[in-house]
């Protein structure tokens, strides 16, 4: 699992190695976070996630090794 942005901030850390069992979909991959990271739910709810570098649906299965990110939303900008 690596964190990015405001991710990090909430985490206090930049990587973490997240055990989950056979069969764990990314969804269930962000459940078990924001279990274990509450504040994290208002951000991983708009994040978009990417699995081994490649963006991937909600229902993708994980496997061994996979590196698993979410990406918040980008803010800054004018009109």
């Amino acid at each position: 699992m690596r964190y990015f942005a405001g991710l990090r901030e909430v985490v206090g850390q930049d990587a973490e190695l997240l055990t989950v069992p056979e069969g764990t979909t990314v969804a269930a991959a962000r459940t078990l976070l924001i279990t274990r990271y509450p504040r994290l739910q208002p951000i991983l709810e708009r994040s978009l996630c990417a699995v081994n570098r490649e963006y991937v649906p909600a229902d993708r299965t994980l496997q061994e090794n996979d590196e698993l990110v979410f990406i918040p939303p980008l803010g800054g900008g004018a009109a």
